[in-house]
C-alpha cells in the first residue's frame, strides 16, 4: 500500500485551525490579492478565492463581494459582475490548467449542500479525462497534484491583469 500525506490539512482535521472570525467571501482589508487568505482577486462587485479544501487542483470559488445568500438578491449589476467573474475565472483556468471539462455551480442554502450557505458562491471545479476522483469514494481521500500555494502564484498574474472594474 501507498501513503498519501497530507500534513498541512492536520491542524483541519483535529479542529485547531485558526478560526475564521468574518465571512470567508468577506477578507478583511481592501487588498486586490492576499496569499495568506488564497485571494486571487476582488472589486466592488465580486471576488476569486482559491478553495482551502478542493475537489480538484484550481478549484475556485466566485462570489459578490456584498454579502447575500441567495442568487434572486442580486442586482442587475452585481449579477452581470458574478457571471462575467465566472467567465473570466474559468478562461484563465484553461489557460494555465488546460482541463478537459469543468464542473460550474452554486448551492443555495444547506439543504442543497452549501457548506457556507449565507453568502452566495459559485464553485468552479477544472476537470480532466480519466482524473482521479475514484479515489474519494474507495478510499474517502482527495489527492491534488500541485500545492495550493503553486496554483495561486502560477494563477495570480492573469487576476492581477483583470481590471478593476469597479474601484472602490
Amino acid at each position: 500500500m501507498k501513503t498519501l500525506w497530507t500534513p498541512w490539512r492536520i491542524e483541519h482535521v483535529l479542529g485547531n485551525a485558526p478560526k475564521i472570525r468574518h465571512c470567508l467571501f468577506e477578507p478583511c482589508g481592501a487588498a486586490r490579492t492576499d496569499k495568506n487568505l488564497l485571494l486571487l482577486y476582488r472589486d466592488e462587485l465580486a471576488l476569486v478565492l482559491l478553495n482551502r479544501f478542493p475537489y480538484a487542483n484550481g478549484h475556485l470559488l466566485v462570489a459578490p463581494t456584498r454579502h447575500v445568500s441567495c442568487i434572486t438578491e442580486l442586482s442587475a449589476e452585481e449579477n452581470l459582475a458574478l457571471m462575467e467573474t465566472v467567465k473570466q475565472a474559468t478562461a484563465i483556468l484553461k489557460r494555465h490548467l488546460a482541463p478537459d471539462g469543468f464542473n460550474i455551480g452554486c448551492n443555495i442554502g444547506a439543504i442543497a449542500g452549501a457548506g457556507i450557505a449565507d453568502h452566495l458562491h459559485f464553485h468552479i471545479v477544472p476537470r480532466w479525462h480519466g482524473d482521479h476522483n475514484f479515489i474519494s469514494v474507495v478510499a474517502d481521500i482527495r489527492t491534488i497534484p500541485e500545492h495550493i500555494e503553486a496554483t495561486y502564484d502560477r494563477l495570480l498574474p492573469d487576476f492581477q491583469a483583470l481590471p478593476d472594474k469597479h474601484a472602490r
